[in-house]
């Protein structure tokens, strides 16, 4: 597809959903020129194309890998072919946390989502998987994490921890000083950090040294959660990544017994853990972890994973479209903002199953799915 097309004016009716008040719910909106408008044009509303249902802003996925595979970075094609299977999911606002391919092409076409990039990972030698990120040394993190910065678009993704061989199980990958000295270099860049992070012991220094996000958050435990509260960082919990915690351990029990119980146990508390985040005020977004060796297109079985942790449907759903967009710097269903959005049969507050079949998928005010 070409990046400018023709884009006919649309009439969206029905209940369109912009926000979590009772005031947020509209009987109708416009799409003109690709933005959003709350009132009726002045030009082409006689032959605007009517869409009717519930409507919500183009939904997040809050982790995903947008050029990346099992193996590394991918070539356009098998990336496009990813965005693809996104924005036909709904998804249309991707935090790429942390991919080897540059995908800035993507930013070019008008009928793919739109990404926010992390930059390229940032782990210790052999202490990641082979092929994803830099691997460094601890002296090295603030300079990476600046690059990284200046390279991505308000984020910087580091690995937090990983197996030790050593050890035979999970440990921290970053001595405290370093941690502290890497997420100020990244605050002064203008960008945010994320970590990813399964166990509990690399928690503390991450909250000390000031992180922003944490991805997975397995180990969250009653003394770090009211600390995450407090200083209001959030967790994207990728609970259909976390589901695969059984056959990971299944397979390096041989060797790492003791990693492969720790991972048993962090999959078994995934649910309570989640919802007890969420109940001592921890900020909890929807992400899926696509890319590397997870299915793209999961979005609404992430969001159905966390209502089965306990959260509300109509918290997750808020977290998944203008919740999750307003925390990623990025506008929902307002006037003059991208005509972003995502039609489904019924209301999705009541029943989020809905997301799993959206009945059209609008992107810069065309219906493209």
């Amino acid at each position: 597809m070409t990046s400018r097309l023709e884009r006919p004016v649309l009439h969206i009716r029905g209940r369109v959903l912009t926000g979590p008040g009772p005031e947020d719910v509209l009987d109708e909106l416009w799409a003109v020129d690709g933005r959003v408008s709350l009132t009726r044009p002045t030009a082409g509303a006689d032959d605007a194309v009517t869409v009717t249902g519930w409507a919500l802003p183009g939904l997040i996925d809050a982790h995903c890998h947008i050029g990346l595979d099992g193996h590394g970075a991918i070539d356009a094609a098998a990336a496009e072919k990813q965005a693809v299977i996104e924005r036909e999911a709904g998804a249309l606002l991707l935090r790429d946390a942390g991919s080897p391919s540059d995908t800035r092409w993507i930013d070019d076409r008008e009928d793919l989502p739109r990404v926010v990039r992390a930059g390229r990972h940032i782990a210790r030698p052999r202490r990641y998987i082979r092929n994803y990120g830099h691997e460094i040394e601890p002296a090295e993190l603030p300079e990476y994490v600046r690059r990284e910065a200046r390279a991505g678009d308000g984020w910087v993704k580091l690995v937090g921890d990983w197996i030790d061989r050593d050890r035979g199980d999970l440990a921290p990958c970053w001595p405290a000083d370093a941690l502290r000295e890497a997420i100020a270099a990244a605050h002064e860049e203008g960008a945010r950090v994320t970590a990813h992070c399964f166990s509990e012991e690399s928690l503390p220094d991450l909250l000390a040294a000031g992180v922003d996000c944490v991805e997975h958050a397995t180990g969250l435990s009653e003394r770090t959660i009211p600390l995450f509260a407090e200083q209001g960082v959030a967790i994207v919990p990728t609970l259909v990544n976390i589901a695969t915690f059984p056959q990971l351990a299944a397979a390096g029990e041989a060797k790492f017994p003791r990693w492969a119980a720790h991972m048993r146990r962090l999959h078994e508390g995934r649910h309570a853990t989640v919802r007890a985040a969420w109940e001592a005020g921890v900020p909890v977004y929807p992400g899926t972890d696509a890319g590397g060796t997870i299915a793209h297109g999961l979005i609404a079985e992430e969001i159905a994973e966390l209502v089965r942790a306990g959260i509300p449907a109509p918290d997750v759903v808020a977290a998944a479209s203008w919740g999750g967009r307003a925390w990623l710097g990025r506008p929902g269903l307002t006037e003059g903002a991208p005509a972003d959005l995502v039609v489904y049969e019924d209301d999705p507050r009541r029943d989020v199953r809905v997301l799993a079949a959206p009945r059209r998928v609008v992107l810069r005010g065309r219906v493209v799915a």
